[in-house]
């Protein structure tokens, strides 16, 4: 048998970058943050976060909280 033919530069460059994002709950995205969870809540519907999970599991994406801390720090 015979390797398919794959897609060498950009392509798989592509890949990389849509790969799924390193979330975590409500609970240690607050403990990450500093604030409550009612706090990670609110910026969620406010857009200042994306809420990943399911209905009866939201979870957070850990890069997006560290960016989040970032401005929050530069302001």
């Amino acid at each position: 048998m015979t390797e398919p033919n794959r897609p060498a530069g950009p392509a798989s460059e592509t890949a990389t970058a849509t790969a799924k994002p390193r979330t975590v709950p409500t609970e240690l995205a607050a403990l990450a943050m500093g604030v409550t969870q009612a706090t990670i809540r609110k910026w969620a519907s406010r857009g200042k976060l994306t809420r990943h999970g399911g209905p009866r599991r939201a979870e957070y994406d850990l890069d997006e909280l560290f960016a989040l801390a970032r401005r929050s720090e530069t302001e």
